[in-house]
């Protein structure tokens, strides 16, 4: 890939950064990542899910292409953003942070900080069919609410965005209908498979 790397920091988001960073940033900018996809690989034992009952969140999973967006840091800034995106997305450290290349527009690169997911990580959920993250986050609950609220805010937002990430609208509709299953106790059912 071709491209200038600035010297101010850019960072990539794919997640609840694109639409609530949280940071200050000089400029925003629609980019791609190739070789990772958004994805529900991580287990969630606090905020969505529990150790008994996890959830999943999050991740970038190996292969394909995601769409989010760059932020770029004035570098006087760059310390105190760091210190912010450390504790915001590394707090079981389930991420790790890394330098990638995303596309910006056409011949356009630059070098970003990523939130990759540590695959060797006791939270990684590996690379889950669509059914099975169905099943982990239909009635998983946590500290921060119900694992399919998360979901459905990340397509709404999405759709705002204008990002097309159709694995995120075929996974709600499958989470919706199992959630739409109720135990006798007119709770939403809780098939799913436990954590490792």
């Amino acid at each position: 890939m071709g491209g200038v790397v600035d010297e101010e920091p850019w960072v990539f988001g794919y997640g609840s950064l694109m639409w609530r960073p949280g940071f200050a940033f000089v400029e925003r900018r629609p980019a791609t990542l190739h070789g990772r996809r958004r994805a529900f690989c991580i287990y969630s034992v606090h905020h969505r899910g529990t150790l008994q009952r996890p959830g999943l969140v999050l991740g970038l999973a190996p292969g394909g292409a995601v769409r989010g967006v760059a932020y770029r840091i004035a570098a006087a800034d760059w310390p105190a953003v760091r210190a912010y995106l450390t504790e915001r997305e590394q707090p079981t450290e389930t991420y790790v942070e890394a330098r990638v290349l995303v596309r910006l527009g056409p011949g356009e690169v630059r070098a970003a900080i990523a939130y990759l997911s540590d695959r060797r990580h006791p939270q990684w959920a590996g690379v889950l069919s669509l059914e099975a993250q169905a099943d982990l986050i239909a009635g998983a609950r946590g500290l921060s609410g119900r694992n399919i609220d998360y979901l459905r805010d990340l397509v709404g937002h999405l759709a705002q965005e204008g990002v097309s990430d159709p694995s995120m609208v075929r996974l709600l509709a499958l989470v919706e209908a199992r959630e739409a299953v109720a135990t006798p106790s007119g709770e939403p059912g809780t098939r799913a498979r436990s954590a490792p």
